[in-house]
């Protein structure tokens, strides 16, 4: 069996999540192999890059709430030691408003904003007419408004080529990076009879191997398909399937559209994004039903939605069409940490992350500063309710004996 070279740290998977995690192991000093046939084109490419700990708030979410408030709040710091001027990621600083159209969207923002003030979230209640001023796009059927100013918005794409750069430049001064366009299919243990045993490496679809002392698992949807994963570990991941839409605002039309419009139109959901680079991103729906191509039934319904709250964008030509799968969990929340073997201890050599959902690009700050002190040996229990290995039967089981014990 041929071999690539060792890493201290292999990265599958080359998202936004994996390539955070990359970045910041390699800013350690550790070599680093990221594994991924094709860096940046699944769920990030379609990502609309909304910075929203508040305007994502949900009901029944909260143990995600430290964690987006965290991460959200790294994402200045984080972006600023890749570029100097935030507008080369697409860094935006502007506030979103949270708008509703008929009688039942107002109630249901009045509701969630009453679970904004239970939460201590910072939200401002806005009359039309003043939300009007700031935004003079929005249309006579917006009848509900409120602004978050602390949420705010960068383009994945964009963030996710400059960490692609980062490695690629560590790449060529020498260090030990590197990009390894091939699929990973199955993890390495030291013992080959034993999946609880030491995780040493990867092995891919050309048959090559990658040895490592430490193997992230941060391929999505992907990581379930992972061959060699620990004893009886259930990773329930699935694929919901997301329609996003990309349109060039006219020159005329830029100055009026600046805040980030999250709306409820007739009880569903839209946002509308206008991007530095003059364009606006639409979306998104949500589809579980294993179409990953566009559906046209949410083309229509998006860009319906949308002209319901900024009139104008039916002149905007439509550029863009997209259709990804992000990884969803039983309770939306990540899959994120070490994972217990049979006899309860941890399995050395692999962290999982994946399960992201809507919140890969909010979180991946804070994910690769978890990931990174889990490789160094500083696990931080604040994230424990993100295991990995929570939904499996036999880690449940022994966690809920040991403390009936």
């Amino acid at each position: 069996m041929a071999h690539r070279p060792t890493a201290d740290v292999i990265v599958v998977g080359g998202g936004i999540i994996g390539l955070s995690i990359a970045w910041r192991a390699a800013q350690s000093g550790r070599s680093v192999q990221l594994v991924d046939p094709a860096p940046a084109q699944g769920a990030t490419f379609a990502a609309a890059g909304m910075l929203a700990p508040v305007s994502e708030y949900h009901y029944q979410e909260d143990a995600l709430l430290p964690a987006m408030l965290e991460s959200a709040a790294l994402h200045p710091g984080f972006v600023r030691e890749l570029e100097p001027v935030d507008e080369a990621v697409g860094y935006l600083r502007n506030e979103t408003l949270l708008v509703g159209v008929d009688q039942g969207d107002r109630q249901a923002l009045a509701d969630l904003h009453a679970a904004h003030r239970r939460a201590r979230l910072a939200v401002e209640p806005l009359t039309t007419r003043d939300a009007r001023i700031s935004e003079p796009l929005l249309g006579p059927r917006v009848t509900s408004v409120y602004r978050v100013a602390g949420d705010h918005q960068i383009d994945p794409r964009k963030l996710a080529a400059r960490l692609l750069d980062e490695l690629v430049r560590a790449a060529r001064q020498g260090r030990q990076v590197g990009i390894v366009r091939v699929q990973a299919v199955a993890l390495l243990h030291r013992d080959r009879a034993d999946d609880d045993s030491d995780v040493v490496g990867v092995r891919l679809a050309d048959g090559t191997t990658i040895g490592g002392a430490e193997v992230v698992l941060a391929n999505g949807v992907g990581a379930r398909a992972i061959g060699g994963l620990p004893g009886r570990l259930d990773l329930p991941l699935r694929p919901v399937y997301g329609d996003i839409l990309r349109l060039r605002v006219p020159e005329r039309f830029r100055h009026l559209l600046r805040s980030t419009v999250r709306a409820l139109v007739h009880g569903e959901s839209v946002y509308l994004v206008p991007r530095s680079d003059g364009t606006l991103v639409i979306g998104a729906t949500q589809r579980e039903d294993g179409l990953d191509a566009v559906s046209a039934g949410g083309v229509h319904r998006l860009l319906r939605d949308a002209q319901q709250v900024v009139p104008a964008m039916g002149e905007f030509p439509l550029i863009e069409a997209t259709a990804r799968a992000r990884p969803g969990t039983p309770d939306n929340a990540p899959l994120l940490g070490r994972v217990r073997g049979r006899d309860g201890a941890a399995v050395r050599g692999l962290v999982v992350a994946t399960g992201f959902f809507r919140h890969g690009v909010v979180l991946a700050p804070l994910a690769a500063d978890i990931a990174l002190g889990l490789i160094d040996g500083r696990p931080d229990p604040r994230w424990s309710a993100f295991r990995p290995d929570r939904f499996t039967t036999a880690h449940a089981d022994l966690t809920a004996e040991r403390t009936h014990r």
